[in-house]
């Protein structure tokens, strides 16, 4: 059986199986982007990871290696988990309690791990059976939710998920099952049979059905006589029960095996259950926090890759949005066609928040989530990088100007037509004018490679110098300022100013109501 949530034709998360399955295991092996550490800090993703969890590291490792992992580049991937999500959306309580089962089931599955004592055929076919006896029980409430709510889901992925619960799990299956797991529980003895070999050894020992009606306790209690072959064992033969033993563990061998394959099975196919689930249930948690602060959400419109597409109606910065309690100003573009969006302005007018924003965009759009929009249309990306400024390296190894240069070198290498890159405040570490020529050489250069690129820069030298050469595949946005010097956060089209305002941050500090604590300090 296969969940089949996140992809039409594979499972997803693989790799998370073991965090699920064994929570004492603290490192996990995932195929994460070689970005993922510059992405996850210049984008703030652990704020959006943690509204997703809601507290519950199961939700966060899933929310993670989804967001981060390979990006989707996939067109009809991407609108199946769309259609999925939408589901979730409309029958929320449905999808939860789903979510419940899973959990439960693997929540079992954790008991018997932790209670395994013994090696043995006999203690694992106990094992197994006690396993298989609870997760019939959850089967049998995953189809009952099947049958009562299907008619509820309109998309492909929970359309063949509960056409397979309601094939695979019919009545008479439960009806077979049930009776294979008392059967092995061998109640009333093991027959097997077994061959002499050389010196007189057992071999061939084989498992035998016994075709006889197990008799009631009336004929047991009158049976004075047995037409078998048989013997007694002394009640102090401890030798004597050592062999038996031994004898009924070989015929049990393969039958014990069998039932934990079995076992494994069924577990295997709840933790992906839960897993793909997980997803979605992280989806479900940010949709109602974003939600609560009255965040236009839309599912965006994916293109081709290399199609050029990029426009917004009110988009937010997700991550911003969720560490604020003030309401956060959304902004639009049309950039279709485009390659290039250079972004100037005044400080602390809202460009890094409008880059972070795009970047969140398009990683969520690329794992089939929702936006932080009104309205939000882009191409897929085959990679998403950020090249943004850095500190001062504590350990002096190197100035900031040549940590940044080895940066820009690492995400050059790794770099594929039709990715995206966001830069911001890049190669400020020198002098203006040094700075503003390797920028410009650079953007030349990733431009005839088919690379989107926005670039938040305070280098006039090096935005007007685009500006001037009246570029049809770039467009020029700034951060817009009133002429009292207050700061809208919106980003309109318009030429690169020779000035970042620094003045009104100098004055808002020094001429205020701070201007007597710094003097008297």
């Amino acid at each position: 059986m296969k969940a089949h949530l996140m992809y039409r034709d594979r499972d997803f998360g693989q790799e998370l199986e073991s965090l699920v399955m064994r929570p004492w295991v603290t490192e996990v092996r995932s195929e994460l982007l070689s970005n993922e550490k510059a992405l996850t800090q210049d984008l703030e993703l652990k704020t959006l990871f943690g509204a997703m969890a809601g507290g519950d590291e199961c939700l966060f490792a899933v929310a993670r290696q989804a967001i981060l992992s390979a990006l989707q580049d996939d067109l009809e991937t991407i609108l199946y988990r769309q259609a999925v999500l939408k589901d979730c959306l409309r029958n929320e309580s449905v999808v939860r309690n789903l979510y419940d089962i899973a959990v439960e089931a693997t929540v079992g599955e954790r008991r018997r791990w932790l209670g395994i004592a013994s090696r043995f055929p006999r203690g694992i076919l106990w094992d197994s059976l006690r396993l298989l006896q609870v997760l019939m029980g959850e089967l049998a409430t995953l189809k009952h939710v099947a049958d009562q709510q299907a008619d509820k889901f309109e998309s492909e992925g929970f359309t063949v998920f509960f056409r397979m619960l309601k094939t695979e799990l019919a009545d008479d299956y439960f009806a077979a099952v049930k009776a294979q797991l008392q059967q092995l529980e061998f109640r009333g003895g093991v027959l097997m049979s077994a061959e002499l070999g050389e010196g007189n050894q057992g071999i061939n020992y084989v498992l035998r059905k016994s075709l006889r009606p197990k008799p009631n306790w009336i004929q047991r209690f009158f049976s004075w006589n047995s037409s078998d072959y048989t013997f007694h064992l002394d009640p102090r033969d401890e030798g004597g029960f050592q062999a038996l033993s031994e004898l009924e563990e070989r015929g049990i061998n393969q039958v014990a095996n069998a039932a934990a394959q079995s076992a494994d099975h069924v577990s295997s196919f709840f933790a992906r259950l839960r897993t793909e689930l997980a997803f979605y249930v992280g989806c479900l948690n940010l949709h109602r926090q974003l939600g609560r602060k009255g965040v236009p959400v839309c599912f965006p419109v994916p293109a081709s890759p290399g199609a050029r597409k990029l426009s917004c109606v009110g988009l937010r910065d997700a991550s911003l949005v969720l560490s604020m309690e003030s309401s956060v100003v959304g902004n639009d573009l049309n950039a279709d066609g485009k390659n290039l969006v250079i972004i100037t302005g005044a400080n602390q007018g809202g460009k890094s928040t409008f880059l972070r924003g795009i970047g969140l965009a398009q990683l969520m759009m690329q794992c089939g989530m929702f936006v932080a929009a009104k309205s939000f249309s882009t191409d897929i990306c085959r990679s998403i990088f950020t090249h943004y400024k850095r500190e001062e390296d504590a350990s002096m190894k190197s100035g900031k100007f040549d940590e940044e240069l080895d940066r820009m070198n690492s995400i050059v290498d790794a770099l594929t037509p039709n990715s995206l890159l966001l830069f911001n405040e890049s190669f400020a570490a020198t002098n203006e004018r040094e700075g503003s020529e390797i920028a410009a050489q650079i953007i030349r250069a990733l431009l005839e490679t088919r690379v989107k690129i926005f670039f938040v820069t305070h280098l006039y030298e090096f935005a007007h110098g685009l500006w001037e050469n009246n570029m049809s595949n770039a467009i020029f946005l700034r951060a817009e300022r009133q002429d009292d010097g207050q700061r809208t956060f919106k980003l309109l089209t318009g030429e690169p100013l020779e000035t970042s305002f620094g003045p009104d941050l100098y004055k808002e500090i020094f001429e205020t109501g701070s201007k007597h604590k710094v003097l008297t300090s």
